[in-house]
């Protein structure tokens, strides 16, 4: 096991990290930038580093400062958490290079699936079913409308690499296609540094399922079953759930089944999700996420299994301590992101907390780094928190779920909390039928 881990992340996520290790008596590191001097996770980490001023390119992101925060602290391993470095094949590298464990899947791994062409290509060789596109990277317009043309209008451009909904535009009619093709390739090239654009068929109606999976990279590999995160606004998640209320079991135990063989064959290592659009019966592989999730809480709930300690013990050279058949999953598990934002426009609000009140009671739980009076930088995401609800039932979920929404008091900023109370209403929410499309629509209505 490892001695020391440092945290290369802040907020909630760098927090959930840290407990994780204090529980397996780990020593933690957090690094900082100087906008996050008084979070929370660095007034609780044994030893801090303040590793740059606050843009996340000279301090999160800057690979050599990184490097010398395990230098001088002694870390011999580093957890990246979500976002920021988790998925850079090359981090992963260097870290090895220098004898410090990555705790997360191999480089080859992270650059195969960071690839969207590549990984679908991985897909259908370990038979996961995928959304009809094009071969690969399309490169000019008479090709993108030959391949629109071969699958029907309408289609989806998306970036190879990169995700959050940028470099992804959708093409109605053959009229749409050149500026959607154009649009796609200058947000892709000024987000990612790469105009690689490839193409698939739009689907109308779809819903957003992922898989979780963990592997120890020794030929063991399990599913923890799926989540359903259809509930988006421009591609970004706001609400997961698990189960999906639209799978019945016998379509949940195939596609699980499929996707844990796939990382058995694999030899993958660590946490990863693979997701799907689902439509009509039908599962459509899209990518995979080779890190821990945003929602993973969700899946903690159902399952038990705290999914990051589990990280930490892959990485450390452990086995799976879990097979399948060992996995039982009780009741349902809702997540909301709560985030610093109006709750209509989504305008970012950053500023001081004057008051917190978190809910609390049986089956909720809040992963958060903030505190009352701590202020919240404008410079990162607004993600602030994550409210977690679980119950026996669905129907006793959203029970729950509305009940802690009515706790949660958060003065001094705008949060999403009343979108929440609102959607918590809607007789599609509450009988769970909606599609990716769904919040998009009931936003442009109200």
């Amino acid at each position: 096991m490892f001695d020391k881990v440092l945290i290369a992340n802040r907020g909630e996520i760098a927090l959930r990290i840290q407990r994780a290790c204090k529980e397996l008596g780990i020593a933690t590191v957090a690094v900082h930038s100087t906008a996050d001097a008084d979070a929370m996770h660095v007034r609780l980490a044994d030893e801090s580093v303040c590793i740059g001023p606050p843009a996340a390119a000279e301090s999160y992101l800057n690979i050599p400062r990184l490097l010398s925060a395990c230098e001088i602290t002694g870390a011999d391993a580093v957890h990246p958490g979500y976002g920021f470095l988790s998925e850079n094949a090359r981090f992963a590298e260097i870290l090895e290079e220098h004898q410090i464990t990555f705790i997360g899947p191999t480089s080859e791994h992270i650059q195969v699936m960071g690839d969207k062409i590549e990984a679908k290509e991985t897909a259908k060789k370990l038979g996961i079913p995928v959304v009809p596109g094009s071969d690969g990277a399309v490169t000019s317009e008479p090709e993108a409308m030959k391949v629109a043309k071969a699958m029907g209008f309408p289609v989806l451009i998306k970036a190879t690499a990169g995700g959050g909904g940028r470099g992804m535009k959708v093409a109605h009619t053959a009229a749409d296609l050149g500026l959607a093709l154009s649009t796609a390739r200058a947000e892709a090239k000024a987000a990612f540094g790469n105009d690689a654009v490839y193409m698939e068929k739009y689907l109308t109606k779809p819903r957003h399922i992922e898989i979780q999976v963990f592997g120890d990279g020794q030929g063991n590999a399990i599913h923890l079953g799926e989540r359903d995160c259809s509930l988006q606004r421009r591609h970004q998640k706001i609400w997961e759930e698990a189960p999906s209320p639209a799978l019945n079991a016998e379509a949940q135990k195939e596609i699980g089944d499929t996707v844990a063989e796939a990382m058995r064959e694999l030899n993958y290592r660590g946490a990863g999700t693979v997701e799907f659009l689902y439509e009509d019966g039908e599962f459509f592989f899209i990518e995979m996420n080779t890190r821990l999730q945003v929602e993973h809480p969700v899946t903690e709930a159902i399952t038990g299994i705290d999914l990051v300690l589990e990280q930490i013990r892959v990485a450390s050279g452990a086995q799976l301590v879990h097979r399948q058949s060992d996995i039982t999953f009780s009741g349902h598990a809702i997540e909301c992101r709560i985030n610093a934002e109006n709750p209509r426009t989504f305008r970012p609000s950053p500023g001081q907390i004057t008051y917190w009140h978190p809910p609390g009671g049986l089956g909720v739980r809040v992963d958060s780094g903030v505190y009352q009076g701590y202020r919240i930088p404008p410079y990162y995401d607004s993600l602030i928190g994550k409210l977690i609800v679980h119950g026996k039932t669905r129907n006793e979920c959203l029970m729950r779920l509305r009940r802690a929404l009515s706790e949660f008091v958060i003065d001094g900023i705008e949060t999403t909390i009343p979108l929440f109370n609102d959607l918590i209403l809607q007789p599609d929410i509450v009988n769970g039928l909606y599609d990716i499309h769904w919040l998009e629509k009931y936003l442009a209505k109200s």
